[in-house]
């Protein structure tokens, strides 16, 4: 697992900009028999987003749950290893999220799965997901990296209409719960 460095910037006592903090992220979360890993990077709540000198806890030691905090943003890399599908050939469960994802692959190639079709994305693609039923798989031969930018979002109620089950499904705490 290829921890990623995360440096953070906010405000001396005097108002002048500096690092808080510059080093590896402090929360990951693998799941090896998945072949995922998470690596939170910053989770805000609230918006807009209160900004403060410093933070005084950890953000990403909040929740490890895979939405967003009600009206925050949650930003993680994950990380695919090869050679975790399931019989299904998913690498993740199918789900759904009130939220706005923007999806950029870093490296290697991750297949979306949505209802009707299969998009392979590779490095430098980017896929907005918004709100759809889905799921990942790495169906080549090295680990794919992709940075997720979630931020809350509420369902059009014309929308939640037509959605087999309505909202009852939405994902609110992690992958395997």
């Amino acid at each position: 697992m290829n921890v990623p460095r995360r440096v953070v910037t906010g405000h001396s006592p005097d108002g002048v900009s500096i690092v808080v903090s510059d080093g590896p992220v402090p929360v990951s979360r693998e799941l090896p028999e998945d072949g995922v890993a998470f690596h939170e990077i910053w989770n805000t709540e609230g918006a807009p987003a209160r900004i403060v000198a410093v933070e005084p806890d950890e953000p990403t030691a909040r929740t490890l749950a895979v939405p967003p905090p009600p009206h925050g943003t949650k930003i993680r890399i994950n990380e695919f290893a090869p050679g975790h599908l399931d019989a299904r050939g998913l690498q993740s469960p199918v789900h759904r999220t009130a939220s706005i994802d923007y999806g950029i692959v870093l490296e290697g190639e991750i297949t979306l799965i949505l209802d009707d079709s299969e998009v392979l994305l590779r490095a430098g693609d980017v896929v907005v997901q918004r709100g759809t039923d889905h799921a990942w798989a790495n169906r080549g031969p090295v680990p794919a990296r992709v940075v997720f930018v979630l931020v809350d979002g509420e369902f059009d109620e014309s929308l939640a209409a037509t959605l087999p089950g309505g909202l009852a499904g939405l994902m609110h705490g992690g992958p395997q719960d």
